[in-house]
């Protein structure tokens, strides 16, 4: 009654290509946010993981450590890679046993030439 017949007719004769692309340019923006989110966050985080495992389950005797829980220590025991607990020292004649897990990195020692800053006065 209040919609002129030219209007209804165009809206009844819209064609399935039309509605196609409106529901692609409609989850568009949707897709590319998850491709950025995946690219930017998700993959750099789970290669880190990969590397983190791949470094706990080469540790070895005499490598330094950082626990879960921010203790800098030396591993003593480290049994084979199947085994969870590691012996860590974490002061002259203390050692803790440790989970493989709660380790968190492998310091780096400094090179011998990065030890020490030369005084230029």
């Amino acid at each position: 009654m209040f919609i002129s017949e030219a209007l209804a007719q165009t809206a009844a004769g819209a064609s399935s290509s039309t509605d196609i692309l409106a529901s692609v340019q409609q989850f568009a923006p949707l897709i590319l946010i998850f491709g950025v989110f995946y690219f930017l966050l998700i993959r750099p985080q789970q290669q880190k993981q990969k590397e983190l495992k791949a470094s706990l389950s080469a540790l070895k005797r005499g490598d330094k450590v950082v626990t879960g829980g921010g203790i800098i220590g030396i591993i003593t025991k480290a049994p084979d890679a199947e085994n969870r607990e590691i012996e860590v020292e974490i002061a002259a004649g203390v050692k803790v046993l440790v989970m493989r897990e709660t380790i968190t990195g492998v310091v780096q020692p400094k090179a011998a030439n990065d030890s020490k800053p030369t005084d230029k006065k």
